[in-house]
This record gives structure tokens, sequence and C-alpha cells, in this order.
């Protein structure tokens, strides 16, 4: 079986022109984008930004799955994925996403969740398309 999922974007001008992106769900609907919202902080998205929300939502519901299979239910699971993006010869790269996870989940040995987690932050299909450092930080709460 496989899923489609779309986002598309639309683009005028050099490299300093705009932009709008959007999501087949139309959550996001002619959203601005640009090289003043990536390069410059202002107002709107950029591709960045959408990589972090998707590779932290991914991460999150892997770890749910995982979980669940291992016979456990988390309270709440609260991820940010922190993407960076450095200079990388005359363009740009994606060299690190770092993921930052807090977890309500009561009755599990730390041994056995660290396990759990470490295998949805590979296992995240997310996390398998990317092709940066992946580092994970986690509060276990119980």
């Amino acid at each position: 079986m496989t899923i489609h999922k779309k986002g598309s974007a639309h683009w005028e001008g050099d490299i300093k022109g705009k932009g709008t992106v959007s999501t087949e769900s139309g959550v996001l609907s002619n959203q601005p984008y640009g090289f003043n919202t990536r390069f410059e902080g202002q107002k709107g998205t950029n591709p960045e930004e959408l990589i972090g929300a998707a590779h932290a939502a991914c991460f999150s519901m892997a770890l749910s799955l995982m979980l669940g299979n291992e016979g456990h239910k988390a309270t709440s699971i609260d991820t940010t994925a922190d993407v960076s993006l450095d200079k990388k010869g005359e363009g740009f790269a994606i060299t690190k996403i770092a993921l930052t996870s807090a977890i309500v989940l009561p009755g599990i040995e730390d041994a056995k969740f660290d396990e759990i987690i470490q295998k949805a932050k590979a296992g995240c299909p997310v996390s398998q398309v990317l092709n940066a450092e992946i580092t994970l930080d986690y509060t276990l709460n119980k």
C-alpha cells in the first residue's frame, strides 16, 4: 500500500523573489515564503521550519507506535526539531537536526524506554529520508 501526500510551491523572481507554499490538506494555503523569511527573520515560513515540523510530528507518532507495540501508552509526547542550515560550497545544506522530546510515561524502565526511543529515531520515515546528522535528547517523566 502506498500513501501519497502532496505539498506545492509557487516562486516568482530571482533568489530574493517571493513564493508561496500550500498543502493538499489546506492546512497551508498560499503561505508566503522567501529569502527574507528564510534568511532575514521576516514573517512567513521556510523549508527548514516545515521539515522541522514534519520531523517532530513523524518522530512523535513513531515513538507512540513503538511504545504501543511494547504495551505502553504515553500520556504525552512533545517534540521539537531544530534544523540547522549551513553554508556549503556555493549553496546551503541541512547538516543537522536536533530532536528534543519530553515524554510523560509512567511505569516503564529507563533502559527499555531508551531502547524504544532510539528505534523510533531511526525508524521514523522522515528520519530515514533526511541526509543530515540527527541527534536526540529526551526527558522521561514517569
